[in-house]
């Protein structure tokens, strides 16, 4: 098996409009979590959410491309054209490469709009390019359109799971030797009226912040924005001389097969091990997790129990991530990838904010209050959704 290693990287969120300012807010503990500002706002009870602000978009956007790129597809192509652009690859190199993005909303933006126009303002028409806007596939399509990849391309929808699995399955695409290059990560665009009211029916949001682990936590807090990579086979790579970030190492997908909202010990734990067992590491080699962490009292206390199955009384540092950017549900693994490469290339692990106070039963080793130096060799990126669907990541660091 080929080894695979990620020589690219591009998001837009709630922190910052690139990876460096991602990264350097994470490690700075700055948080993107504010009040939320869109139509109809005020009729929501949850009023906060990560918000990207300030954005000027694509530039050189065309009219026919704004007809066709729904929020989420232009947060995609923002983040694949960093991701390309730092990879140094040309058109010709990237041809046989392929993209996987992962998206559990697609263009909902585009359904809202249109539902509105339909059902509130009487309209008998849509715009005729409505379907292609609102796909899951919208932005992997752009995104292969764009840069000329002509491999394996599609979305995949798994909840907040989505992303992870986005790259686990590129990861294997390279490593199998389908393809030597593959695009890989997430995108969301759901922080607007139905896509909060929808979420606020499942009474999972918290009205007043985000505390992953903490005694306190009272749940999650939305966000949006997308990251996307470029894996490589190693070989590939060296020989062009691209810069490595990390090295993905495997790759661990299982289904609790249990309850469609509530998570399950035992598939987290599972997923975990796989991962490791592709990686070829012990626990004890893992020096980093970034869990999944939202901050609700049945996923962290979940989560926490299964670090303690997996790893021991003694086990890795963890963080969560999503006080700063927020849960990005299909993108949210994604974003956290960019945690994890910190952690891997800079020895920096990002603390979880808002956790003041980690819940006394939980007996494993939180990160809070500022970014703690640590020599990561190697870490795993959680991500455990709704249906009971768990997506872990096996990273290295590069000698």
């Amino acid at each position: 098996m080929r080894r695979v290693v990620i020589t690219g990287a591009g998001t837009i969120n709630a922190l910052a409009h690139d990876v460096p300012g991602t990264i350097a807010a994470l490690l700075a503990g700055q948080s993107g979590i504010g009040p939320l500002q869109f139509r109809d706002v005020e009729r929501l009870s949850i009023r906060i959410g990560a918000q990207i602000r300030d954005w000027p978009g694509i530039a050189g956007m065309t009219a026919r491309e704004a007809s066709l790129w729904d929020p989420f597809t232009r947060y995609a192509i923002a983040a694949a054209d960093e991701a390309v652009a730092m990879a140094g690859l040309s058109r010709d190199e990237l041809a046989p490469a392929g993209v996987i993005l992962g998206t559990a909303a697609g263009g909902i933006a585009t359904w809202e709009d249109n539902y509105r126009a339909v059902y509130a303002e009487g309209r008998d028409r849509v715009p005729p390019l409505t379907v292609p806007r609102l796909m899951h596939n919208a932005a992997p399509s752009h995104i292969s359109i764009r840069h000329g990849l002509r491999g394996a391309s599609f979305s995949v929808s798994s909840a907040c799971a989505s992303a992870n699995h986005a790259l686990g399955l590129a990861f294997r695409e390279v490593r199998e030797g389908r393809a030597p290059v593959m695009l890989a990560g997430g995108a969301e665009a759901m922080l607007l009226f139905g896509g909060l009211k929808a979420w606020e029916g499942l009474r999972v949001l918290s009205p007043d912040g985000c505390r992953p682990f903490d005694a306190r936590r009272n749940g999650m807090v939305m966000g949006e924005g997308a990251a996307i990579f470029v894996l490589e086979e190693a070989g590939h790579a060296k020989a062009r001389g691209a810069m490595r970030l990390a090295e993905i190492a495997g790759f661990g997908m299982t289904a609790d097969a249990a309850d469609i909202v509530a998570p399950s010990v035992e598939g987290a734990v599972a997923a975990m091990q796989a991962a490791l067992r592709e990686a070829g590491l012990s626990p004890q080699e893992v020096a980093y997790v970034n869990a999944h962490g939202t901050g609700t009292q049945a996923n962290d206390r979940a989560e926490a129990a299964a670090l303690r199955q997996v790893f021991g009384a003694s086990g890795p540092a963890v963080s969560s991530t999503k006080a700063a950017h927020g849960h990005a549900i299909g993108a949210t693994g994604a974003l956290e990838l960019l945690a994890v490469i910190a952690a891997l290339h800079k020895g920096q692990i990002a603390p979880t904010l808002g956790c003041e106070s980690v819940d006394p039963d939980f007996g494993v080793d939180i990160v809070t209050g500022a970014a703690r130096a640590a020599s990561v060799g190697a870490a795993l990126s959680n991500s455990f959704a709704f249906g009971g669907l768990n997506a872990v990541l096996a990273l290295k660091r590069i000698p």
